[in-house]
């Protein structure tokens, strides 16, 4: 009886979401562009991305590595001759972080919320001159669902 009661805990603990520490890293990787307002790229564009871990710089089009955080990034970018771009990019719960709470208790919880490890950016980060905008992964997400048909679209719209 011992032994099928460690079979079903290994298969729910293999089929749980794990930890966000242990399946995901403190440093994620962005995507920055910049635009004019007609929607044109605008070329080496200085930025600035920070939260409360830190502060990166980059030259636009280009990527960067930044650490994830609770708290939202900040994104700010110049080029001479053209207005100042401002961005915030929402920090939202990455999925590891509700498996700790559902399966692993708060302990988990507490780990990746402190190191940053429990939460995700956009990827793309689309700064327009001239502008602040907010983005969010979240916008990410529907865009890429908005092609479904069917019972995930039905359920999506629902």
């Amino acid at each position: 009886m011992k032994a099928n009661g460690i079979i079903v805990a290994a298969a729910l603990g293999a089929a749980a979401p794990g930890c966000a520490t242990i399946t995901s890293t403190e440093i994620q990787s962005v995507s920055v562009t910049t635009v004019a307002a007609d929607g044109q790229p605008v070329e080496r564009a200085s930025c600035s991305l920070r939260n409360d871990k830190g502060t990166w710089k980059i030259e636009a089009p280009g990527f960067v590595g930044v650490s994830r955080s609770a708290e939202d990034l900040l994104v700010e970018c110049r080029k001479e001759g053209r207005p100042d771009g401002f961005l915030r990019a929402v920090s939202r719960a990455a999925a590891g972080m509700f498996g700790n709470i559902i399966f692993g208790g708060g302990i988990g919880a507490i780990i990746d919320h402190s190191k940053g490890t429990g939460y995700d950016y956009p990827t793309t980060l689309a700064v327009k001159m001239g502008e602040s905008v907010v983005v969010d992964r979240r916008d990410e997400q529907s865009a890429a669902g908005q092609g479904a048909t069917g019972v995930g679209a039905a359920i999506r719209d629902w």
